[in-house]
């Protein structure tokens, strides 16, 4: 089996991959033209990439792909609608990089506070000023609102009562029960948490319904001069709206993401934000140090040991919650070959579609039990047809899931 590694990777999880007996090629600079040919060429059926986008057309020229797997928490970057409808699977490693990213949110507000990065360019330009970099507020009793309390957000808050700073959260899915066991205040709407905090910090994953939540609406909202924070995605904020209200409200931000980044990892850039005096910026590197590189790479290779050892995909994101099964089968017998062949043949001429398949194998290998989800009922006849189609069949038995509406 071949596995391609199309971004950095390191050298000792790749020598775990190789000990798993796959046959790993690793190219890191493959990007865009150059990973679609090398896919067509090599034909993978494992693929794992971290920053490097994954299109319809490469999922599409790989027939024999299997699983692709995104060393990172988001998987935006790759086409997970193709993946679904050509039976790839998709996986990434939600949380490994957490404490990196909650990291570089604290980095960002006591720099914001303190103008760390202001002070470095004037000592390195020659100038003393401490008069003017010696009126700093401090972050101790400032409010901190969290959007977003998943893995990342609840690291954030945990370092930021280290520095006194009390905690207020939005999250599509924060009851206030959930927010008193977190230790946070709760806010019923984004809205409410802009309108209380000191400092905002943005934890959101990017979907259709987080996609520009953060916009002109929420930026009226914050108190003038207030901190706006966001490591997560450049999507989820409205950037030309953050821009007006660092030019008419005050806000100063401290961003890892941007609407104009470049495709590569060095090149120009010229976003107008990036310039405004009010930003600090860094290069979308939230989730870039060696502890959590190596703990999200040990969570990929964690992702192919188990998919070869069970055929299941750990942390897949394009399964089917539920799928459109209304019956459930059970086929009692003993773990012979050829039983569930004809089992199928009889649910095939019933005209009925097998969602999912299960064949659970007992203690000493010798009794086993087919469990198949169904998307129709069958008859009495089918049923007696499935006994008597092996005697090494005991026992057949059908329950009904739910009942489909009109």
């Amino acid at each position: 089996m071949k596995l391609l590694i199309a971004d950095a990777f390191p050298d000792e999880k790749i020598r775990d991959l190789r000990g798993m007996g796959l046959e790993v090629v690793y190219d890191q600079g493959l990007k865009e033209d150059a990973l679609l040919e090398r896919l067509g060429e090599l034909q993978p059926h494992i693929l794992i990439v971290r920053s490097t986008r994954v299109t319809g057309g490469m999922i599409r020229a790989c027939p024999g792909l299997d699983l692709v797997i995104r060393a990172g928490s988001g998987y935006n970057t790759i086409d997970v609608d193709t993946a679904s409808e050509h039976s790839v699977y998709v996986a990434n490693c939600p949380g490994k990089n957490a404490v990196a990213v909650a990291e570089l949110a604290i980095g960002l507000m006591v720099s914001l506070d303190r103008r760390i990065p202001d002070n470095v360019a004037q000592l390195r330009q020659g100038v003393w000023n401490k008069k003017e970099f010696s009126r700093a507020d401090g972050l101790l009793g400032k409010t901190l609102g969290i959007v977003g309390m998943g893995r990342i957000g609840r690291e954030v808050a945990a370092r930021a009562r280290g520095f006194g700073m009390p905690v207020i959260a939005w999250s599509r899915s924060l009851t206030p029960e959930r927010a008193r066991e977190l230790d946070v205040g709760h806010c019923a709407d984004p809205g409410e948490l802009a309108g209380r905090a000191d400092v905002v910090s943005v934890h959101l994953a990017l979907a259709p319904e987080t996609r520009g939540i953060i916009g002109r609406e929420f930026f009226q909202a914050m108190k003038p001069g207030a901190y706006f924070i966001n490591t997560s995605r450049s999507e989820v904020v409205d950037q030309a709206a953050l821009l007006e209200a660092m030019d008419r409200r005050g806000i100063r931000a401290g961003l890892d993401v941007f609407d104009e980044e470049p495709a590569s990892k060095t090149g120009e850039f010229h976003a107008p934000i990036a310039r405004h005096p009010g930003l600090y910026g860094t290069h979308h590197i939230g989730a870039s140090t060696g502890q959590a590189q190596n703990a999200v790479a040990e969570e990929a290779v964690t992702i192919v040991r188990e998919y070869l050892a069970t055929g299941r995909v750990r942390n897949c994101v394009n399964l089917l919650e539920r799928t459109p099964a209304s019956h459930a089968l059970s086929v009692h017998h003993r773990n012979r070959v050829g039983i569930l062949a004809g089992v199928l043949d009889v649910i095939r001429d019933a005209g009925i579609n097998v969602e999912t398949m299960e064949n659970i194998i007992f203690k000493g290998s010798e009794g086993a039990c087919a469990r198949i989800l169904l998307d129709g009922s069958l008859g009495e006849r089918e049923l007696s047809a499935i006994e008597k189609s092996s005697d090494d069949i005991f026992s057949v038995s059908q329950v009904t899931l739910y009942r489909r509406t009109p």
